[in-house]
């Protein structure tokens, strides 16, 4: 019988919740530009202004995964080490896909020949797009639930042991989960680089939303509805309506001028359909598809109460602080980029000293 979790458990369930969130949200546009790169850069230097719109921020964006990975690792260890272990393979595929995606930034502008671009910016669209889908595959199979059960090893019963195969977690409501996130991230990515951009370029970044927003909003709530009938009508039809109305808002309000709301609209469905994961997770961390009973739950998961106050008072402490240098660095990065930033020196820095003397 599980119990009921108490302030501090719910309370740090809810952070790696919003943790998650910030990463999808700041990360998800990297991976839709990651993945626009080669179909909208018709040649080297619009693929360079895209690649600088998202340069000086891509790696600070993946720390949020890392601490996300942390918290859960302090907070709820029990969590973490069942996801680390029943879902090995396909963690070991997202961190692949993270890796050559990050090689690919750092090495596309190494050498100045047309081939070895195009491997670099295939291997940033094979990254980009492999890590925005299994990262709804994973999310979508916590909310389902996986095979899971106690395992005696060496006479020591080991419970909330996951025996799931990387084919048992590519069932169909977790490829719906993946294909979500991975339309998604594009339509995000695209109303982020009509943000940033401007000229042909910047128009070509609009008619994509135009045409992925429409992919995106029809898989996102039929995604939704399997979880409301998954979850038993924890996801509201309110949540399903407002997440759709925000998606559908990015192209009227992009088309219109007014891309940074446009962008917001995009980011704010983002948050809420990540809410929806933990919403449909509530009051476990991971279920069980095997028996109930055998379900890990936030107060089973979390560490010690002291563990949680002493967390508290550091993320109490730490948080505002990263935040605010976040906010600072996107402050500092805001400027449009344009093809005639890229007439001197191509850095991402010395096209912001061209803009700051402008």
């Amino acid at each position: 019988m599980h119990s009921d979790p108490s302030f501090l458990q719910a309370l740090w369930f809810v952070l790696v919740g919003v943790l998650w969130a910030g990463f999808f949200v700041l990360e998800g546009f990297d991976f839709g530009v990651g993945m626009l790169v080669k179909a909208l850069g018709r040649d080297t230097v619009e693929k360079r202004m895209m690649i600088h719109t998202i340069g000086p921020v891509w790696d600070g964006n993946e720390v949020w995964l890392i601490c996300a990975g942390g918290v859960m690792f302090a907070a709820f260890p029990e969590w973490y080490a069942s996801v680390f272990s029943g879902f090995y393979l396909a963690l070991f595929l997202i961190l692949a896909a993270l890796i050559i995606r990050g090689v690919s930034f750092e090495f596309w502008g190494k050498v100045d020949t047309p081939a070895w671009r195009s491997v670099w910016e295939w291997t940033l669209l094979i990254g980009s797009g492999l890590a925005a889908l299994l990262f709804g595959v994973a999310w979508a199979n916590f909310v389902h639930g996986v095979p899971m059960s106690p395992t005696v090893v060496h006479g020591i019963t080991q419970h909330y042991v996951v025996h799931a195969t990387i084919w048992d977690e590519l069932h169909p409501y977790a490829i719906l989960g993946g294909l979500t996130t991975l339309a998604v991230f594009l339509s995000h990515g695209a109303s982020f680089l009509a943000l940033r951009l401007t000229g042909d370029l910047q128009r070509r970044a609009k008619a994509a939303v135009g045409r992925i927003s429409i992919v995106a909003v029809v898989l996102a709530a039929a995604f939704l509805i399997w979880t409301m009938h998954l979850t038993h009508g924890r996801i509201s039809v309110v949540v399903l309506g407002i997440v759709v109305i925000l998606a559908l808002l990015v192209v009227p309000l992009i088309h219109r001028r007014s891309e940074g709301r446009g962008f917001l609209a995009s980011a704010g469905a983002i948050l809420l359909l990540t809410a929806t994961f933990c919403a449909g997770l509530w009051p476990n961390v991971l279920p069980s598809s095997t028996r109930a009973s055998y379900s890990l739950s936030i107060a089973n998961a979390a560490s010690t109460h002291y563990t949680l106050i002493v967390m508290t008072v550091v993320a109490a402490i730490f948080v505002p602080l990263v935040l605010a240098y976040t906010s600072w660095t996107y402050w500092v990065f805001r400027h449009r980029l344009g093809r005639d930033d890229y007439e001197g020196s191509l850095d991402p820095v010395s096209v912001l000293g061209s803009k700051l003397n402008s």
